[in-house]
């Protein structure tokens, strides 16, 4: 393994950026080109003199290019074993010569189906002879360098010229471990479409026997949900859904773990409002503490601080409308960690450069909050995976319960309150009146509890902000699953509430009804549970 020298190379891209200059080098180095299709001819096109595969394997290309280095003198020149005399007779008998640098990418499968090309061109567009000989090469790194990504060009002339036209064991280990990864999301890909296309099958699943997913690392965390564990985030192969992870981040520090999840959570209710009244989520540990819809964008910003100005200290700000100078200059009276908007004003940038240390994130369009996917969480021994929480209602699958039914406003207070509380971590009470949240109770073990705690913030933000009496009083209530007793809701009841919105479907729904009967409270049921655990 002492000369790694690299004389012979077998270039096949289907992305051509980068290649004419790579070409150029080797071939300042007397490099041998070798080259297939139009990657030979637009090497070729750059004046340089290539050989074309067929002249190693005595075949031409054939089946519109479906074989071309499917041979064995393209593969014994990668696989031979170069310090192995068996294999180094067998190349010469057979006329076999050693192959120092591949330079492959792969058919534009993803983007292919990203584009929502035809079944037919799907299927053509899956690269067979180019993950072979990737693999074949990343198999014998010892000898042989293999090159996958154009961004890594520059660094393998940058080797070679640093070693006398050879390049180092370290670095065609590290190419062959990306060559794999390669190879790998590849596969997946191509799996995924089969399993999960509708074009692919006749019968796509959402869960098939083996779940093929691939991602590549975004970036790497300065640490994760604590400084004692490191964390790194990765996203899609294919461009999808954008998020936080594809906003661009306008100034302040790097975001860390907790403000990635964090945002995720504001950004996600935020996208529940998408082209309605500006709206303002306040998102604390990954539970909304403040939530309101206003005429303005700097009214929706006091509705939501409101209701919990506490929880908001160090919380994190999503929009779902442009931010403006005035409500960027309320937002920045007080420390908050990270505030993300479809857009921001030029004014608005300046208010927070004040604040350099404070995130602000431009993500462009919402994500839609009804798009389907997975859901993903680990546990010991393996992964728990479901379909994204996307259900949805609407007026006319509310089901009045009770003997009063709920006024105009009670309905809209009752729909307000149902959104947020989806986005709340249960066991989830949310209080909410003309188009904001009064008291958010969340995560507590038993239902009457979280609807106690809702009441007491409520109450607390009463007296701080000096109001006869705090906002759940004539509010409405959502519950994000059935009230198992009554005593939940009658908690809700001395709270102030005149209306519940909960999905129903306890055994104890009729004493529940009662209840809300005898409170005078108008109650309907969803059908529909939204548990977030």
């Amino acid at each position: 393994m002492s000369d790694n020298v690299i004389r012979r190379a077998l270039l096949s891209v289907s992305d051509k950026s980068g290649l004419a200059d790579l070409g150029a080098a080797l071939a300042a180095r007397g490099v041998e080109l070798v080259s297939t299709g139009g990657t030979a001819k637009a090497l070729r096109d750059a004046g340089l003199a290539v050989k074309d595969v067929s002249e190693l394997t005595g075949f031409p290309e054939m089946m519109d290019g479906r074989v071309k280095t499917l041979h064995p003198t393209v593969h014994g020149g990668l696989l031979a074993l170069r310090d192995n005399p068996e294999h180094v007779a067998a190349m010469e008998a057979h006329g076999i010569g050693a192959i120092d640098l591949v330079v492959v990418n792969l058919y534009p499968f993803e983007a292919t189906v990203a584009k929502g090309a035809s079944r037919e061109e799907v299927i053509e567009n899956i690269d067979i002879g180019g993950p072979s000989m990737v693999r074949s090469a990343a198999k014998n790194h010892g000898f042989v360098t293999i090159l996958t990504d154009p961004a890594d060009y520059a660094t393998l002339i940058e080797e070679m010229e640093a070693n006398g036209g050879a390049t180092t064991q370290g670095f065609r280990t590290r190419m062959a471990g990306k060559a794999y990864a390669r190879t790998a999301a590849y596969d997946a890909a191509i799996a995924s479409w089969f399993a999960f296309s509708p074009a692919a099958s006749d019968e796509p699943t959402l869960f098939p026997e083996t779940l093929p997913l691939a991602f590549k690392r975004a970036d790497t965390l300065r640490y994760g949900e604590n400084p004692h564990q490191s964390a790194a985030i990765y996203v899609p192969q294919v461009a999808g859904t954008a998020g936080v992870p594809q906003a661009e981040q306008l100034q302040g520090k790097e975001l860390s773990y907790n403000n990635l999840n964090d945002a995720d959570a504001a950004l996600e209710l935020a996208a529940e409002f998408a082209g309605q009244e500006p709206a303002v989520v306040i998102v604390k540990h990954a539970n909304p503490c403040g939530v309101a819809q206003g005429r303005s964008l700097l009214a929706a910003w006091e509705a939501a601080l409101a209701c919990d100005s506490v929880s908001a200290f160090g919380g994190i700000v999503a929009v779902n409308t442009e931010l403006d100078a005035a409500t960027a200059e309320a937002i920045s009276a007080i420390f908050t960690e990270v505030v993300i908007a479809p857009s921001v004003s030029a004014e608005a940038r300046e208010i927070f450069a004040k604040k350099k240390n404070l995130r602000l994130l431009e993500c462009g369009a919402l994500p839609n909050p009804r798009r389907g996917g997975l859901a993903l969480k680990t546990i010991a021994g393996g992964v728990l995976i479901q379909s994204r929480d996307n259900g949805a209602i609407l007026p006319d699958d509310l089901k009045v319960v009770t003997k009063r039914a709920p006024t105009e406003q009670e309905l809209k207070d009752c729909l307000f309150a149902w959104t947020v509380a989806r986005h709340v971590k249960s066991n989830a009470i949310v209080y909410a009146k003309d188009g904001a949240t009064a008291g958010i109770g969340a995560g507590q073990m038993n239902r009457r509890d979280s609807a106690r705690i809702a009441a007491i913030k409520a109450k607390e933000a009463a007296e701080t902000h000096g109001w006869p009496a705090p906002r759940t009083q004539g509010s409405a209530v959502a519950s994000d699953a059935f009230f198992p007793f009554a005593d939940g809701l009658i908690s809700a009841a001395e709270a102030g509430a005149t209306a519940v919105i909960q999905p129903g479907g306890s055994i104890r729904d009729e004493e529940v009804i009662a209840a809300a009967d005898a409170a005078g409270l108008a109650m309907v049921f969803t059908g529909m549970r939204h548990f977030r655990h």
